[in-house]
């Protein structure tokens, strides 16, 4: 997973561990006293320590030093107790700009980015002059809120004030406009600069990304001169973000053909893209890339790596990185817990939640969906219960729609549909499609047409439904033998505009990522493939397997369903994989749809005939395929 990408296309806030931007400015030198309390101030670790400071402070008569003050002020960020710098702050009896913008840094950085308008506007009420770094400020906080009337109000100050096109000011205009999606504004503002770096395009391009204008980002990139690292990086995350897996590799290797040097977050990025794809191959060369360029491995590096071992199917390798960690944090743990779900280890997911808790890390809502996700693929509907239970009671945690969606997939999984659909009555917020969809899926699984019929129709009149939805409704109608209904649905779709996703598989080969659809015929090897095919249809029947043609969901003749199911992308990835690799090598596929019950069953026959280890990857988890089993029990 990647962490926050704010830095990059950003301008960054002061080290947590250092406001000398800000100190710079007072031009001060600190008294004998005020030096051996900033030393104390330096050495504090906790808020209690802070605390006795203060105290101190207040007893030499220092309460109202601004120097100290404004040293406060910026300690309490660093130790995340911004309620404290709001209660000091009441006590200056006349704050000046510095307090104020110490206040409004702390708050960004605490995730308090709505406080900074009301204080930039008392600000100006007390006739205090705001200068271009508490503006960059105010701007940076109404860019994180999307807060378009509060931006335009300090754009206009900074207008008046002459700062208006200094570039600090002007790249947190770009940066706010952008975030917002007013190019027009945002493109004005980087027009009007008259020096327009690698920095300020950097800021440009991110935004772009962050809205899907992936075309305008490149035409951008591409007549930048002088691209730095964090310009190739913004470039790539952008990719990455918007599903264009293959081409961020591709604009890596060109990064690297540049001489371009990549920093840590580059490499989250490209391993983001191998996690997508199930390049291991190239996984691999980053980690170690990593370890021969001296990147630093911090502990998003290090989360992203279990991240894409995890993802790639190598569980053992994620494994051995998390535990040669030397600092875990709740980020690392998260990324080990959901790689033992995905890979159906669900009893050493939950363990790995125990011991992460006696540890004294509090877990966060992305580690409940992991831990949840690894019951639900494991079955384990009481443990279940108990996590879900203890995120209230135990760590103050408040449910959200996906962890109620991982227990509607629990309860409908183990076939308990009547308590998923009192479950969902009883939520706290409102279920959304996806909850519903869950259900309904598990209903088709379990063959509870009565049910099935009663959630369709909340479905239907559901204003939320997307594509999925729809075809989830179509492939349910058609699975009962409805399919003047399954049609109608079709229809539907076709009158709202709204297109089918095509399944798709892809493989790595020798550090090349190769995509196959549904009957694909444009592959140069087509003809070896469907060869290949062929050859394993023929030994296939021979040990047994039979197609399951009832999972065709068409209205067609049989022997067409057993061609439709025989070029499903995952098969004709599969025979590429077996023609072009060495004997006995493992076979690794990745889906973007749920592995339907035909091929689950030919690839164990697969396993077993040609001796290979065929590891596959569809949209909810992990299969391992061996000698004609897999690991998931066949229960997914």
């Amino acid at each position: 997973m990647l962490p926050s990408i704010v830095a990059v296309g950003t301008i960054p806030l002061p080290p947590n561990s250092n406001c000398a931007s800000l100190q710079r400015r007072r031009n001060t030198s600190p008294s004998s006293s005020q030096h051996h309390t900033i030393t104390l101030l330096r050495r504090c670790k906790t808020i209690q320590e802070l605390h006795q400071i203060h105290a101190k402070i207040l007893k030499t008569g220092h309460s109202q030093d601004p120097h100290l003050l404004f040293k406060l002020l910026h300690h309490c960020s660093t130790l995340n107790s911004i309620d404290y710098a709001f209660k000091l702050f009441e006590t200056i009896q006349a704050p000046d700009v510095y307090h104020y913008t110490a206040l409004i840094c702390g708050s960004i950085v605490s995730g308090h980015s709505d406080a900074c308008f009301r204080l930039f506007f008392r600000l100006l009420e007390g006739q205090i002059m705001p200068d271009l770094v508490v503006i960059s400020y105010v701007l940076k906080a109404c860019g994180i809120e999307l807060s378009m009337e509060e931006g335009r109000q300090v754009h206009g100050h900074a207008l008046k004030l002459g700062v208006g096109n200094e570039r600090l000011v002007s790249m947190r205009l770009i940066e706010f406009y952008g975030k917002c999606g007013v190019f027009g504004d945002a493109e004005k503002v980087f027009d009007g600069m008259p020096q327009r770096d690698a920095v300020a395009t950097t800021i440009l391009i991110s935004c772009y990304s962050d809205w899907s204008f992936i075309e305008k980002a490149r035409t951008l990139f591409d007549n930048v001169g002088d691209k730095d690292t964090a310009c190739w990086t913004a470039m790539i995350n952008g990719l990455v973000e918007n599903g264009m897996t293959s081409a961020a590799l591709e604009l890596f290797r060109e990064m690297q053909g540049e001489k371009v040097p990549p920093n840590e977050v580059t490499v989250v990025c490209v391993l983001s893209a191998c996690s997508q794809l199930g390049a291991l191959e190239l996984g691999r060369w980053i980690h170690s890339y990593v370890g021969r360029f001296g990147i630093k491995r911090n502990t998003y590096v290090g989360s992203t790596l279990v991240d894409m071992y995890s993802k790639c199917g190598s569980l053992e390798e994620a494994k051995k990185v998390f535990d040669e960690m030397p600092n875990k944090d709740v980020v690392s743990y998260n990324s080990m817990i959901a790689g033992l779900a995905l890979n159906g280890r669900s009893r050493e997911a939950a363990e790995l939640f125990k011991q992460m808790i006696d540890r004294g890390l509090s877990p966060n809502h992305i580690t409940f969906v992991g831990v949840l996700n690894a019951c639900s693929h494991g079955g384990l509907v009481e443990l279940g219960y108990e996590i879900f239970e203890s995120m209230t009671k135990v760590f103050s945690v408040e449910p959200r729609i996906e962890h109620y969606g991982c227990m509607v997939d629990l309860l409908g999984r183990v076939g308990r549909l009547d308590e998923a659909y009192e479950f969902i009555g009883r939520m706290r917020i409102q279920p959304d499609h996806v909850i519903w969809g869950t259900l309904l899926n598990a209903c088709k699984m379990h063959r509870n047409l009565d049910l099935a019929e009663k959630v369709a129709e909340i479905l239907m009149k559901s204003d939320a439904a997307d594509s999925g939805t729809y075809v989830l409704l179509s492939n349910v109608y058609a699975s009962f033998g409805k399919w003047s209904e399954a049609v109608g649905i079709r229809s539907k779709m076709k009158d709202h505009g709204i297109q089918k996703e095509p399944g798709c598989s892809s493989i790595e080969v020798d550090n090349e990522v190769h995509e196959f659809l549904l009957g694909d015929i444009e592959h140069p090897r087509r003809d070896e493939i469907y060869q290949k095919l062929e050859e394993l249809s023929d030994a296939l029947k021979l040990e047994g397997y039979s197609p399951e043609k009832q999972v065709v969901l068409q209205d067609i003749e049989e022997d067409e369903k057993e061609w439709a199911l025989s070029i499903h992308s995952e098969r004709l990835a599969i025979c590429y994989g077996l023609i072009s690799t060495k004997p006995m090598a493992t076979i690794r596929v990745v889906n973007n749809l749920r592995v339907c019950n035909d091929c689950h069953s030919l690839i164990k026959f697969i396993s077993k005939i040609t001796g290979r280890r065929i590891v596959l990857r569809d949209r909810n988890r992990f299969h391992h395929f061996e000698d004609g089993f897999c690991s998931c029990g066949d229960y997914w």
